[in-house]
This record gives C-alpha cells, structure tokens and sequence, in this order.
C-alpha cells in the first residue's frame, strides 16, 4: 500500500498526526494508497520551515530564480508522461486529458520563467524638480495554495511557480484525493535545485485548511473549489490579515444561435460537456438553444452522447473515465434524478452503465436532459459530472439574458457566424471568460483566469500579470537629493513644483 507523506523543509515525513485519508483508484474502485492527514503541528513545521528560507529566497536575484524554474519546465516534460499516468490512475482522467492539463501547468511555469522582465518596476525623472519616483514590486513573504481534486497537477502549478518566482516561499495543500502528482512536481522542482523550505506540501482535511487561514505568518492564500467553500476561506482568511483570491463554482453556458455550424457545435458540446466526466469548473453544462435549433441540437446531441467510449483513462480510445469517488458518483445520481423530479425529460440516462472488468468502478455514462428550466436546481447549482442540460429560449436576447441572471459568471460561449451578435454577446455578458466559436476558453498563461459574481471572491485573478499582482506588493520611492540644504519646516501637502 503506497503511503503518501508530507514535504516540509526539504524532507518528508509522517507528522505526529495518527489520521489518513484512502486514495482510491476510480476505475477499479479499490484503495491504492494512504495519505497522511496534517493538522496544526505539520502546517506550524511548515511555516518554520518557509519562513526559515524566506531571507535567501527573496534576495536570490529574479535571473537566478528564473533559472531554477528553467531546468525544472524541462524535468517537467520529461516526465510529463509519468505526471499523467499519476493523474489517471488517482483521478481518472483519460491519459492524454491528463497529459493535456499537465501541458497547460507547465506553460504557467514557462511564463514565470520570464520574472526578470515581469518584476521590472517604473521609474520617473523629474517628477517635480529634481525629484524622482519610482515603484518596485516585493514578495509578500509565505503564500498558501488550497487546489482542488479535479486538476492535481495543473492548479497547483497555476500558484507555487508564481509565487516562487517572485520570491516567496509556499505551502501547499493539495486535495487528499488524489495527492500524488503533487508530491512528484515537489520533487521535480527540488531536483531543479530549488532551496529546502521554499516549497512545503502539507496534506489533510478541513483542520489543515483552519490552520492555513489562521496563521499570522502566511500573507496570501489562493484557492481554487466549491463556491461554498471559496466563500468560507475568503471570509476567513480576511478576517485573518490574509489577501486571498478563491476562484469557485461555475454553471457555464454555451449559447447557440440557429446559424451555428450544427457539426461544429456537437463536437464541442461532446467534448466540453463530458470530457474528464464533467469535472472541470470550464466544463458546458448548460446547452442554451436559439430558436428553433433546438429539435435537431438535442437529436444529435443524443446519438452521440450514446456513442461515448467509456472505460478506464489508460486504455487506448477511451473518451470519458470515471468520476472521482464513489461519493461523488452518487451525489451525481442524486441530481439527474432529481431533474426527472423537477420535470426535465431525461434524453440519455446514463446512470445504470457498467464498464465489464471494472464493475467496482466509479463510471457514469453521459446523461443529456432536454426542456430545463431556470427554475430547477439541476440548472441553478454545479453538478460536476457528465451531466448536459438544453434550455430552449426564443432569441438572442432571451440567451443573453439566461447568462447573466446566472449567479455564477465563471466562463460562457457562444457559437455563431454572425460577427454582431458575437461582439454583442462578448461584450454584454457578465462573465469573466467568453469563447467564441471555443467551447471551453481557458485563457493562455501569460493572461489571467477568473470568473466573476460568484464564481470568484477576490479581486485578482489567476497567473498572468494578476498572478504578479497578487504575489507581490506593489513599493513607490520617491527621493530628491538637493544640492544645498533647505531650512524650515513645511506644514501643508507637499506638491511638486
């Protein structure tokens, strides 16, 4: 039994903590290892151990640190494959989903490669007479990362690199699900050359979480989750002195107007609704169908969604592997019933699937319901699983007016030829990151990720040049050297003349 340690000050250890967390393999169902579970004691040696590596790390010159984060990009793709296989085996996602997200994390740590040129401040001459200003940008000190289960490489590698980067040291908490990833990127990047304590990885529950916000030396947290949980860290961590940024639950839409190439619009909603299974917080959820596209888009939608190749993530072919855990597998069920309780018609249920072999698994087939209702929870609240619901609205401004009624604003698209209502819809809509003709419009590292309403607490989104905001604080100097010395005191607002 593979037993999972925590990384604190270079070394690992069990900690003094008797609790552990199963990790289960998602396609056979069965245990493949145990995590330490961390409290207050493992997060406090953390801290010791970041707070220790702060001084060196953070007058190490940004060229330097760039240079660490160079040779670990390339241990990173070396073992990309190895990265994968971890996610699969401990998410279930299929190998090259896997190996897709690993991709997009490593492009984080690219961007933060070019911090020498990121961290350049501003400077003015003669900002009055014979006085100069200018501004610098500093590390905050010790930054916390929470990450979720369903991107166990990439998330993490949307935060530590960063704040790495801008000379900071970090802790990580990654999900108890699937920690394993986690551990290898730790390693990797030690083996890049990074100092011991810079980046510590503590394991556990809720318990790590509370110690995280309440630590009096940790100056920023970022998390990525649940919006009830999102809400309750940036509540919190507030509360406690702490910046945080928490980027939570979506219920995104895809909008699709009558003129929509129909061949296009099915292989997106295909892949964007039921790749990794649904959990994505980019995944299209929500099918809104303008006018009357709508028979032809849920036929078509039905046929393909019965097609889907469903099977464990490391075989070759596969399109869609198990959720999680089989708790979030029921809580899955529960809702598709629930729609056929609030009225919905339930096109494709696929509850009842089962993958020969892997019987114990924890799969679900592709379910698509037709004629939801604003009104109905399966179209208010996050699902995260391989669940598609059409919503039929009469026009254009009916569509744009679903969106951003939706509590959630965290991504939304909109497939079309016509170049009016496109630009229209991008620029009316209160969402924070808008495709057109893309279905799933996760931005490039060097913009930044984040929703809005309640998709995000915070006002600094992901990586990017808000990740730079958010990792450093912002220092102006102004200084005037005069030549001959001024006597008397000024007691009114100095202005410059």
């Amino acid at each position: 039994m593979n037993s999972i340690l925590h990384l604190i000050g270079g070394q690992l250890v069990a900690g003094s903590s008797a609790r552990t967390g199963d990790v289960y393999n998602p396609a056979t169902g069965q245990v493949s290892g145990k995590v330490c579970f961390g409290g207050k004691e493992e997060l406090d040696l953390a801290v010791t151990a970041a707070k220790k590596a702060l001084p060196a790390w953070s007058e190490t010159p940004p060229l330097q640190r760039a240079r660490v984060l160079f040779r670990y990009k390339e241990l990173l793709e070396a073992h990309k494959d190895q990265l994968a296989a971890l996610i699969c085996a401990e998410h279930g996602k299929t190998i090259d989903d896997a190996r897709g997200s690993v991709t997009r994390g490593i492009e984080v740590v690219e961007f933060a490669c070019g911090i020498p040129h990121l961290l350049r401040g501003d400077f003015t001459e003669n900002v009055g007479r014979n006085i100069d200003s200018w501004s610098l940008r500093q590390p905050v000190g010790i930054a916390a990362g929470i990450t979720p289960f369903n991107f166990p490489a990439m998330v993490p590698m949307w935060m530590y690199p960063l704040a790495i980067a801008c000379g900071n040291t970090f802790v990580l908490k990654p999900s108890e699900r699937d920690p394993s990833a986690s551990m290898l990127l730790a390693d990797l990047l030690h083996q890049a050359g990074l100092p011991a304590g810079v980046l510590n990885v503590v394991h556990g529950d809720k318990a790590v979480v509370d110690a995280i916000l309440q630590h009096p030396d940790i100056s920023a947290v970022s998390f990525v989750g649940s919006t009830s949980v999102g809400e309750y860290i940036y509540s919190q961590g507030t509360a406690h002195g702490k910046r945080v940024q928490a980027l939570c639950g979506a219920k995104n839409h895809m909008v699709v107007l009558p003129d929509a190439d129909m061949d296009q619009v099915v292989d997106a909603l295909i892949g964007a609704a039921y790749g990794s299974a649904g959990e994505r917080c980019m995944a299209i959820s929500v099918a809104v169908a303008v006018g009357s596209i709508a028979d032809t888009l849920v036929e078509r939608l039905a046929v393909r969604a019965q097609q889907l190749r469903i099977g464990p993530g490391d075989q070759p072919g596969v399109e869609m592997g198990p959720l999680v855990t089989k708790q979030h597998l029921d809580k899955v069920k529960s809702y598709v019933t629930l729609g056929t309780q609030e009225g919905a018609k339930l096109v494709v249920d696929g509850r009842s699937l089962t993958v020969e072999g892997c019987e114990d698994g924890f799969f679900m087939g592709a379910c698509l319901f037709d004629h939801v209702t604003p009104e109905m929870r399966i179209y208010q609240e996050e699902i995260f699983g391989p669940v598609l619901c059409v919503v039929r609205v009469p026009d254009f401004e009916s569509a744009l007016e679903l969106v951003n009624n939706h509590e959630y604003g965290n991504g939304t698209s909109i497939f079309t030829r016509d170049g009016d209502a496109a630009r229209t819809f991008s620029h009316s809509c209160n969402i924070g990151m808008i495709g057109i003709n893309v279905p799933i419009p996760v931005p490039m590292a060097f913009h930044s990720f984040g929703g809005w309403k309640r998709s995000l607490f915070g006002d600094r989104n992901a990586y990017g040049a808000d990740g730079i905001g958010f990792y450093t604080r912002l220092k102006t100097v102004t200084a005037r050297w005069p030549t001959k010395i001024r006597a008397g005191a000024e007691f009114v607002m100095p202005t410059m003349k």
